[in-house]
């Protein structure tokens, strides 16, 4: 099979090669998945920039199920799945990889595969963050669209980066499944736009963000879902959260910041990391059951993929560019590329 391996090299001229390699076998609890599409993030970046070695990356795939492990449950051949599977196996930037079945889910039937692509670990990582982690209460049915952005002012949910594709899929699903007002920060008119499609209530400069809420009559948050760098937003955090407030992080930081800041209000702070569950093997089925939760709703035209441009097919130059844009911080949206026709 085709496969775009990373090279072990810093240089993203010189970043990855394609290579061909054995189609892998599928243990007992994989899916085999012929890929048709993948999407690319902040992840494989990272994970490329650190590497000392030659290896295929990539989490967030769609593609038809090939051949099922002896103890894989849920699926049969032909099925066409989504997933964001698991950092310590072979990626999907290739024409087939295995996963364990219990991080797969069907893929949304009204989406194209280029718009699936886009959204297992950002949607996850969404999801997990707002109500595994954050603990808010989950609506029993989607929010009513009349009553779209008519969040409740006396809770309020501040989004850090809501024009990434994590912050796009938590200003999403906390709309459509929360009652809070939904605050995202952003800067260029494009990501202001795109965070109001997503559905957000106010969007503000993260440049000036204390001065931008104030000006708003807001003084404080009860929820920050931080989609950044901690470090940059370290002291407008601290600030901005309520007396036991709490806040959730996925992206780590080098900078130096004051954990013992959050003491004076008893407020919590607490990482998100969709990888967790199957590098520690803990309820690793909750993200199939997540996935096909989100397909449901994403059916039901409650949510939205965050698909903004399918680079092209799966290549060497292709996938570099990917990373390019993705580097360069401007990003808006999910980027994607196919695999197989």
């Amino acid at each position: 099979m085709k496969a775009i391996a990373i090279t072990g090299k810093p240089e993203l001229e010189q970043a990855f090669i394609e290579r061909e390699e054995p189609k892998p076998a599928p243990g007992p609890r994989d899916l085999l998945i012929k890929i048709q599409a993948i999407s690319v993030n902040p992840v494989d970046t990272k994970i490329r920039r650190s590497a000392t070695e030659s290896k295929v990356i990539g989490w967030d795939a769609v593609g038809v199920v090939e051949a099922l492990g002896e103890q894989a449950r849920g699926f049969a051949i032909g099925d066409k799945v989504y997933y964001a599977g698991d950092v310590s196996r072979p990626g999907s930037d290739a024409e087939y990889q295995c996963v364990d079945a219990r991080l797969v889910a069907k893929a949304p039937e009204s989406l194209e595969i280029e718009e699936a692509a886009a959204l297992p670990l950002t949607a996850l990582t969404a999801w997990e963050g707002l109500f595994d982690v954050l603990g808010l209460e989950l609506r029993d049915e989607p929010r009513p669209a009349a009553q779209a952005g008519a969040g409740r002012a006396q809770e309020t949910l501040l989004v850090i980066n809501g024009a990434g594709g994590v912050g796009s899929m938590v200003i999403q699903l906390a709309k459509q499944l929360t009652d809070l007002r939904v605050i995202a920060t952003a800067s260029r008119e494009m990501s202001v736009e795109w965070c109001k499609e997503m559905g957000a209530d106010l969007v503000v400069d993260h440049h000036r963000l204390v001065d931008a809420l104030a000006a708003e009559g807001i003084e404080q948050v009860d929820y920050i879902y931080c989609c950044h760098d901690i470090g940059d937003h370290w002291d407008n955090m601290t600030q901005l959260i309520r007396p036991f407030g709490r806040v959730v992080a996925i992206a780590e930081t080098k900078k130096q910041v004051d954990v013992n800041a959050f003491q004076i209000k008893a407020a919590s702070f607490a990482w998100e990391l969709m990888f967790a569950r199957a590098l520690h093997d803990y309820f690793p089925e909750r993200q199939g059951e997540i996935l096909a939760r989100l397909a449901e709703l994403i059916d039901a035209g409650h949510l939205r993929s965050t698909l903004s441009e399918v680079i092209g097919p799966l290549s060497v130059d292709n996938l570099a560019e990917a990373h390019r844009r993705l580097e360069s911080g401007h990003a808006i949206g999910k980027l994607v590329l196919t695999v197989a026709d």
